[in-house]
This record gives C-alpha cells, structure tokens and sequence, in this order.
C-alpha cells in the first residue's frame, strides 16, 4: 500500500501510485497524462471522455476509449454536431460505451455549441486558464494533488456560460492535468520530467 509518494513500477521507474494498477494505465500515464493536448476536437475528445469518466474509474473510459472513439465519430465536432435522435438510440445500444442517456445527450450538445465557435476558440478558452508553473510546486505526495483549484472552477464558469454542459469544476481540474495544463506528475515521477 502506497504512502502517496511515488512507488517503484517493474522497470524500477517511480511513478505516480495510481498508474501502476494496470499495464494500461502505465501506458497513458507515461505516454499520455499530463502532455498538452491542443485542437478543438482533440479538447472535445478529452472533455467528453471526462465528463462520461464523471462517477466511474478512469480504466473503465481508457478501456473504452476506441469504442467512443468509433461511436463519436473520431469526437470531431462538426460530425458530432450533426447526430440526431437515431444516433442518440444507437448510442445507447451501443455496449463498447458508456451507455449514460445524460452523458450522451451532454457530448451531442456540446458538440451543437462548440460547432457555433470559431476553429480554434475551445483551444484558446482551456488554455487561457493554464495556471502559472512557476506558482505551483511539484507534488511530493497524491495528497498534495486538489481535484478542484480555482482555474479550474473559472474554466467550468467559462464552458458552461458558452453552452458546454457536464464541466463542473472537478472535471474541468480532471481536463485540465489529462491535457497537460498542469503538471500534477509527482516530484519524483519518471514522467514528471519526460517530454
């Protein structure tokens, strides 16, 4: 059992704790999880996968992750954006997804309002609320890790006054470190100096 602090995976590598339960959480951990991700289908990607993580573990949605993507069109929006009532049925029959009415008709209408912004618009709102680094110190242990700061808090203000639903401020902190925002990667985690 893990104190918080970085454990030794089979390499000998220490990682964040949470990333050695499974060989595909170390896959996106060390490859994924706090890199910066940039383009407005990429973003709606990641905040969808979150927003339906929303209750669940993240395995479940990593495992899941290609039977979204087949089922969302790739996330891009403006194909997204045109789903109707037939897709919403074929979603919810679809077993390789999760199967959350709510979340499904969520990423539907959030797709419907993002294809109004201007290309690049999601991009820039997600990454004007990139904290400063230099004011936040590495974390020596997951208790120094906060599900929700206040950038993440102004971020979910922000999405939801432009439409965007199922952005409460814990799951826009969740977007904020899976998309390299923050570096939430422990002091002494392999990846946290990786690039």
């Amino acid at each position: 059992m893990s104190d918080g602090t970085a454990v030794a995976g089979p390499d000998g590598a220490l990682r964040c704790p949470w990333a050695l339960s499974t060989p595909d959480y170390v896959t996106y951990h060390d490859e994924e999880w706090g890199r910066p991700v940039h383009g407005d289908d990429a973003l709606f990607e990641r905040l969808s996968l979150e927003a339906f993580q929303s209750g669940l573990s993240w395995i479940t949605i990593l495992r899941r992750r290609e039977g979204f993507r087949a089922a969302f069109a790739g996330f891009e929006i403006a194909k997204v954006a045109t789903f109707t009532d037939v897709d919403k049925d074929r979603l919810l029959a679809d077993a390789g997804i999760i199967r959350n009415r709510a979340k499904i008709e969520a990423t539907m209408a959030n797709a419907r309002a993002l294809a109004e912004w201007t290309p690049g618009d999601l991009d820039d709102l997600i990454w004007s609320h990139a904290p400063d680094p230099a004011a936040r110190p590495a974390p020596k242990t997951l208790a120094d890790v906060p599900a929700v700061t206040p950038e993440s808090t102004a971020l979910s203000k922000a999405l939801k006054k432009r439409g965007l639903r199922f952005v409460g401020p814990t799951t826009a902190y969740a977007l904020m470190q899976a998309c390299g925002l923050v570096d939430d990667h422990l002091a002494s985690c392999v990846a946290r100096s990786a690039d």
